[in-house]
């Protein structure tokens, strides 16, 4: 039996559905192989990228992996660092070592840099085997937020909001004149003029209420320019 394609990029699966067969197909993440079969594991919306497959999930929790870029809210100040939520099961650890290229000593008020309540944009670093988080401040883009407008959308649709190669983010951004920085923990800030940061979050809920629609690019873009 040749290798075959059961479904379309951008079409919408759920657990249990054959998505092609034959070994020259390659699984991504949210689904698996049986025997020559490929099989989704969870709802979501399909990519195909050549021989590759891809499956966004319309709903997960957040479950944090290094690499990722969060948003996290300072629920503890310590002697050493700062704990924040980022909106999953277990805080995050920030070390003042991670914090800044600045140099700060024993006994420094660390509510300087950060205080309780404060919201940072931050990348993890390191999640033990108990799910102990360790994030850095220090990288490109990574800091403390002020001002703006806060909003939390599913995990899983961040890639949706996010657009290939961040086309979708740009496009709201240069429609509503905000600036937008998104966490892979659906936490997302925007921050522009009220009425920019009004639409730029109206336009953002809208995918996320529609991640599983094909042509959703085009429906936010006549969103943003006026229309339904």
């Amino acid at each position: 039996m040749s290798d075959q394609l059961f479904v379309k990029d951008r079409d919408v699966v759920v657990p249990g559905e054959t998505l092609a067969t034959g070994l020259s197909y390659i699984p991504g993440q949210y689904m698996y192989r049986e025997g020559n079969n490929i099989i989704a594991a969870k709802v979501g919306l399909v990519s195909v990228e050549g021989k590759v497959l891809k499956l966004v999930p319309l709903a997960s929790p957040f479950i944090p992996k290094v690499g990722d870029v969060v948003i996290g809210v300072v629920e503890d100040v310590m002697l050493m660092g700062w704990r924040f939520n980022i909106g999953g099961p277990n805080s995050a650890v920030l070390n003042v070592k991670d914090a800044t290229n600045e140099f700060i000593g024993r006994g420094v008020d660390l509510t300087q840099y950060f205080g309780l309540g404060d919201m940072v944009f931050c990348k993890i670093v390191n999640v033990t085997s108990q799910n102990l988080i360790d994030v850095t401040m220090r990288g490109p883009g990574l800091r403390k937020l002020d001002g703006g407008r806060v909003m939390r959308i599913n995990p899983a649709k961040v890639p949706r909001v996010i657009g290939k190669d961040g086309t979708m983010t740009k496009m709201i951004m240069d429609e509503t004149k905000t600036d937008i920085v998104i966490g892979q923990n659906g936490v997302i800030w925007i921050s522009g003029s009220p009425e920019g940061e009004v639409k730029a979050a109206n336009a953002i809920r809208k995918i996320d209420e529609n991640a599983h629609m094909s042509g959703l690019t085009q429906a936010i873009k006549r969103f943003l320019e006026g229309g339904e």
